[in-house]
């Protein structure tokens, strides 16, 4: 391939259709003092000096497994057997990326179709894709999936959907001139959502188990979006859940979007995740993304096609239904290989661990003085009530080695009303000293 540079001409020709005089135009929108900051660096090191700095530099960190950890909101820190991993890391798997031709290499179209099989039935759907990035870009694939089925451009968001996931189906819609009416976050309670839904109304979506932990029951809110000829989205952020509780599927919903980390994945720093992506087999031809299928060969042999693929790599990118490029494609195998490794049984074993510990959790805090639990139902998370600033707190915690969870303050900064409340997770790796450690140390912040 031939390397074409532009030039000078061609770069103002460049800047003058898009209206910019030159370059640094193009960052106005960056804050001043965030635009090419002064960075402290000496001139070199050794490898071996810059080696010392850096393990010095991570050694301030509290590590998720050096700790007491409470910590979810969309990011659990779950076990993953030594096989994920093994399995994964083989040569004809490894790669960070998903192979753009998926179609030469039988074994990648084999793991998609089953990836696929499995998220259809954890979320009692007909059929699922492969292609999310993760839980966030796909709730927002789902509401502009709504938009194509109802011809509609109004979006409900519950107030208990992720405030990270609101951001991204807010950067989606508002900027096609979209609406997008998201109801007020409330620890305690969710509810006149059905009020809220009108005929303009493309989609309502909504999460269970939600941000502070709750579970909500979906069918009530299926039947209330069906019936003004809206679709329910189900947003589920942690995929264990997929365990124990009713499947989104059965209780109505037309799509169902999940975040898949907390099977197979590790936290990752915050990524790369895997997104999950079902619906109705009816609305298959509005999915984003690609499916692979089934098949025979001309000489009756099983083989593995992609069957759909809208993306724009594929097909005019007027006519595509999204711009979504790929999911993290080794991330969506180590989902596999570990739903494998489980099968149904281990599932659900492995949920009600995690129910059982975090009931074990919210018993501690709730029976300290001061602290008030604010759920009636969970899965493996919560919201407590604290009488100071939980961010305080979870410092003062920190400093101890103990990652009490996810301040109110930290996901909805200036909403003085949050301010005071913690999201608390325990999954299966929570042991009881991990649990005596939380409730003495913040009986102490507390009374500090």
């Amino acid at each position: 391939m031939r390397y074409l540079p532009l030039n000078d001409k061609e770069r103002a020709e460049m800047r003058g259709v898009i209206g910019v005089g030159a370059i640094d135009d193009l960052f106005r929108d960056v804050p001043a003092d965030a635009l090419n900051p002064a960075l402290d660096l000496p001139d070199h090191k050794s490898e071996l000096e810059v080696e010392r700095e850096m393990m010095a530099l991570a050694r301030k960190n509290n590590a998720a497994g050096d700790t007491a950890f409470f910590v979810g909101c969309g990011a659990y820190r779950h076990h993953v057997p030594a096989t994920v991993d093994h399995i994964i890391q083989r040569s004809e798997f490894l790669t960070a990326y998903t192979p753009y031709q998926p179609e030469i290499a039988q074994g990648t179209l084999q793991y998609l179709f089953e990836f696929q099989t499995q998220v259809a039935e954890l979320t009692g759907m007909e059929i699922a894709n492969a292609s999310m990035y993760d839980g966030s870009t796909a709730a927002a694939e789902a509401a502009l999936m709504a938009k194509r089925i109802t011809k509609r451009r109004k979006v409900i968001c519950s107030g208990g959907l992720h405030p990270h996931y609101e951001a991204v189906i807010r950067t989606n819609l508002e900027l096609i001139g979209d609406e997008v009416v998201f109801a007020p976050s409330n620890p305690e309670g969710q509810g006149g959502l059905t009020d809220m839904i009108d005929e303009e109304t493309s989609c309502i979506i909504v999460q269970s188990p939600d941000v502070f932990g709750h579970l909500r029951d979906l069918s009530a809110l299926a039947d209330a979006a069906h019936e003004k000829g809206a679709l329910l989205v189900a947003v589920v952020t942690e995929a264990v859940s997929f365990g124990l509780l009713k499947s989104p599927g059965e209780q109505g919903a037309d799509i169902v979007v999940g975040e898949g980390q907390s099977i197979g994945n590790a936290i990752n720093f915050g990524g790369p995740y895997v997104g999950l992506f079902a619906a109705r087999d009816k609305h298959r031809r509005h999915m984003p993304g690609r499916l692979a299928g089934e098949t025979v060969d001309a000489d009756g042999k099983r083989g593995y096609v992609l069957t759909l693929s809208t993306r724009e790599q594929h097909i005019r990118r007027e006519k595509a239904t999204s711009n979504i490029c790929t999911n993290s494609g080794l991330c969506a195998l180590a989902f596999t290989v570990h739903m494998s490794l489980l099968g149904g049984t281990g599932l659900r074993q492995l949920a009600i661990l995690n129910h059982e510990n975090a009931c074990k959790t919210a018993d501690a805090l709730s029976a300290i003085s001061g602290v008030e639990l604010l759920n009636d139902s969970f899965f493996n998370e919560f919201t407590i009530r604290l009488p100071k600033n939980a961010e305080a707190v979870v410092e003062e915690l920190a400093r101890q080695k103990i990652l009490a969870g996810v301040p109110g303050g930290r996901l909805w900064p200036g909403n003085e009303d949050l301010e005071n409340i913690l999201i608390v997770a325990a999954t299966e790796r929570t042991t009881s000293d991990d649990i005596d450690r939380l409730a003495s140390g913040l009986e102490q912040a507390i009374k500090g």
